[in-house]
């Protein structure tokens, strides 16, 4: 019984500490997986792009914060995902660049316990959290649903016989689920990298840290940016314009990530210089501007990812023996068969 009690409170405590203190609000993530889905280009599956599919994408947004509160063990492993504790000097932990990760989650973690205590305790992943392998671990994840999509769709043209046909067309829908449902919870993390207090060690008040401009040390400063403001002053329709059109980038993905979360971090002391100036109580021009501009960068981050995604499904490669999609699609290799016939 004392156990159970034990658990039954942290599973409380975490709940209260990390689903009220460590996202944009709901409607936040709803408008940023929307703008992202909306302004997709027509080089990617139309499946991703019907208005069924923008809804349902919509819908998931905040999907990864309604799954807060599953249980402790559930909790413990992926509430930290949400979030990195980024140092000003742009280190986490002091010893780890964000603009030089370790390839895995468990080199990651390897080298933050290597860094400063934190409130007395030694560092590692799930303290400092670990949001850019949330969202690397989900764009190969699509990557790998793109590419199952292709192979399915050319097997439903091209394989010999009308029951080996309608089995690829069967798996191939099967796919099209997945691929929205992985779609829209991983636009939850890319939304949580655009906001600049997900980015920082300053994430709710400015905490026990240098601070010669003396600002907020109040614990709602992350609520009142991300949900009350957002809830009262955005909008789906009012970021869309601020969306930049698609352009193909030159870097590995992690690579993106990295300058994605920098670019981010940028903003946490205007996000509390407009605290402390009333601006965001008064909702002033420059306050409603540097929040649709945050909404904005999530959604252009969170559509360009699913476009490169598609782009690089084509080189991916699935079944056993594996097969390279392009390959398969070109005619040089037979697609892998369906789980149901294998």
């Amino acid at each position: 019984m004392r156990l159970f009690t034990a658990l039954a409170l942290l599973a409380c405590l975490t709940i209260v500490t990390t689903s009220g203190a460590r996202a944009w609000g709901a409607k936040g993530h709803r408008i940023i997986n929307e703008d992202a889905a909306r302004a997709l280009p027509t080089s990617v599956p139309a499946f991703v792009r019907t208005p069924e599919a923008i809804a349902e994408i919509t819908a998931l947004g905040p999907e990864a914060d309604r799954l807060k509160g599953a249980g402790v063990m559930w909790d413990s492993e992926f509430d930290p995902g949400h979030y990195l504790d980024l140092d000003d000097d742009g280190t986490i932990a002091g010893v780890v660049p964000l603009a030089d990760l370790p390839p895995t989650r468990a080199a990651y973690d390897t080298a933050v316990r290597k860094g400063h205590p934190i409130e007395g305790h030694a560092p590692d992943q799930w303290r400092v959290g670990y949001l850019p392998y949330s969202i690397i671990e989900d764009y190969e994840q699509v990557v790998q649903d793109f590419a199952w999509w292709r192979v399915d769709s050319y097997g439903a043209t091209h394989a010999s016989d009308a029951p080996t046909r309608a089995a690829f067309d069967a798996d191939r829908k099967l796919r099209e689920t997945l691929t929205l449902r992985d779609i829209g919870y991983w636009g939850h993390f890319i939304a949580d990298g655009s906001q600049p207090l997900h980015v920082s060690v300053h994430y709710n008040g400015w905490g026990p840290y240098p601070n010669p401009n003396n600002y907020t040390e109040s614990k709602t400063t992350h609520a009142d940016f991300e949900t009350t403001f957002v809830n009262a002053h955005a909008s789906a329709d009012l970021v869309q314009p601020r969306i930049a059109p698609f352009a193909a980038s030159a870097v590995p993905f992690p690579a993106q990530v990295e300058a994605y979360l920098k670019a981010t971090n940028a903003g946490v002391p205007t996000v509390y210089r407009l605290t402390d100036a009333g601006a965001f109580a008064a909702a002033t021009p420059e306050s409603i501007g540097f929040t649709l501009d945050r909404l904005a960068a999530g959604a252009q981050m969170f559509r360009d990812a699913i476009v490169e995604a598609w782009i690089a499904s084509s080189n991916a490669k699935v079944g056993y023996p594996a097969v390279s999609a392009h390959d398969v699609e070109s005619g040089d290799a037979y697609p892998p068969l369906p789980a149901a016939n294998n």
